[in-house]
């Protein structure tokens, strides 16, 4: 369910705030007025709301799940905004990127399968104790070292 939100809210977002802009003139950070404006108009401020709600269901996915999990299921939220441009935006897309779109789709699948969480091994403290597997201390070995040069 996270993983859904995180991959649904961000293109959302995108998408909203894409909607927003168009309908504004372009706008200069030199002009910092009319980008604070901006944010307060209904399009824009649904697509930052959407995109806090991404950020925080990425917060919370990362909580549980491993970076090189999460951050490929958020990739494909690039599918789902190429949808929304498409078909919702009437955007042009070209052959060239609904291949990437494709790629994309097949990258994610890969990732998808595999844990969401890698276990670091553990050492057994049961096992540790066998004389047999265990390297000596780095200051016995110094000593002898000493010793023996000392022999010499």
């Amino acid at each position: 369910m996270i993983l859904g939100l995180v991959a649904l809210c961000a293109p959302l977002g995108d998408t909203c705030l894409s909607r927003g802009m168009t309908t504004l003139p372009a706008i200069s950070l030199a002009h910092p007025v009319t980008l604070i404006a901006a944010v307060f108009t209904p399009w824009i401020a649904v697509g930052i709301a959407l995109l806090i709600g991404f950020f925080a269901s990425y917060l919370t996915a990362l909580s549980w799940a491993d970076l090189t999990f999460v951050l490929p299921a958020t990739a494909f939220g690039n599918v789902i905004v190429a949808l929304f441009a498409r078909f919702w935006l009437h955007e042009a897309i070209s052959w060239q990127r609904w291949l990437g779109v494709v790629l994309i789709t097949v990258g994610v699948g890969f990732v998808a399968h595999g844990p969401s969480l890698t276990v670091q091994p553990t050492t057994n403290d049961s096992t540790s104790h066998t004389p047999a597997l265990q390297s000596p201390p780095l200051a016995v070995t110094t000593e002898s070292a000493l010793e023996k040069e000392q022999v010499r």
